[in-house]
């Protein structure tokens, strides 16, 4: 993994016009609010968090695939909202999306093999001459046959599926992928399937890679950091090991004793439930987004958003009461 950040987010925002009845007043509702982050080649950075917490929003923005509304996104260097139509589609080649359902993102009425060369021929990444054989090592390298190729999708489980999603993204040697939610579809069993694939083709590209989940398990096994966000706010980020194994923050806390444990001893942790619903981002509290329903929030807290802070400057979190709290995921 290199240390100098491939993609960079400054005080990322992204926000939706809304109104509420024919004549009801225009509100904005923030999706994403001030978030910075990066991501380096080698690393895959996970960003977890509820239903809601805007996850999906930021990467569809690292994409380009979504315009902030504040803020600013660069990438090797160069910001995305200043390059000119032809360098953002060379940019394209370099930065590819792996999405939750990957039936919905195959033509149902077209090979596999002829949907892997779409890249290769857009871009010209090889000769045409070369197309059928570099088709051929693609849908290898994510542990399908060749023959694959000259299949449709409806003829793949959906592990397979989700494979050829991986192999058509890699046609144009990306250095950056955005994995969207990529095995939330599939059984546990395939699950760790993709995910080994994933962390291999990581080791053997020097890729880049935001992984968007909501299984905190393979957030785990697969990532090196890890973003936590709610209601459009990080509130906590640093590295896995530290993260899982003490959370600084109340809300990630409560996000691991909420999920089932895989270890025996540990399992009483997963019968606890978050309180509360998510606020309405039409309405969000005041201060600290998370305070109506914190354990342990105080009345300071609904002054001001609190800054993310220490522990140290790999690892921060966004409470006046930031502070590891031992959790036995570190096990």
């Amino acid at each position: 993994m290199t240390d100098a950040p491939l993609v960079i987010t400054e005080n990322l925002g992204r926000n939706f016009p809304t109104r509420q009845g024919l004549m009801g007043r225009a509100r904005d509702v923030w999706a994403v609010r001030d978030v910075t982050l990066s991501v380096s080649k080698g690393e895959t950075l996970g960003v977890v968090g509820e239903s809601g917490c805007g996850k999906s929003t930021l990467g569809r923005m690292m994409m380009g695939l979504d315009i902030p509304t504040t803020g600013k996104i660069t990438f090797d260097g160069r910001n995305l909202a200043h390059m000119p139509g032809p360098e953002r589609r060379r940019l394209a080649r370099r930065m590819q999306m792996v999405f939750q359902d990957p039936f919905g993102s195959l033509d149902p009425r077209r090979s596999v093999g002829a949907q892997v060369a779409d890249g290769l021929r857009i871009h010209g990444i090889v000769p045409d001459q070369n197309i059928k054989e570099e088709v051929r090592r693609l849908i290898e390298q994510v542990g399908l046959s060749a023959d694959a190729a000259m299949r449709r999708p409806h003829e793949f489980s959906g592990g397979q599926r989700q494979r050829i999603a991986v192999a058509r993204a890699l046609a144009t040697r990306p250095e950056f992928i955005v994995a969207d939610e990529p095995v939330s579809a599939l059984d546990v069993s395939i699950q760790a399937q993709v995910v080994n694939l994933l962390m291999d083709l990581r080791e053997e590209l020097d890729l880049a890679m935001l992984f968007i989940s909501h299984d905190l398990h393979v957030v785990r096994h697969l990532c090196n950091r890890i973003v936590v966000m709610y209601l459009g706010r990080i509130v906590e980020e640093g590295p896995v090991a530290k993260v899982f194994g003490t959370p600084a923050h109340p809300y990630t806390r409560a996000l691991l004793e909420s999920t089932p444990s895989l270890h025996p001893r540990n399992e009483a942790l997963g019968d606890r439930v978050l309180p509360g619903e998510l606020p309405s981002p039409v309405n969000p509290p005041s201060g600290c987004p998370f305070r109506t329903r914190c354990p342990i929030a105080e009345p300071e807290c609904a002054q001001a958003v609190p800054p993310l802070t220490g522990p140290t400057d790999t690892w921060r979190a966004a409470c006046i009461k930031a502070g590891p709290l031992k959790h036995s995921w570190n096990q």
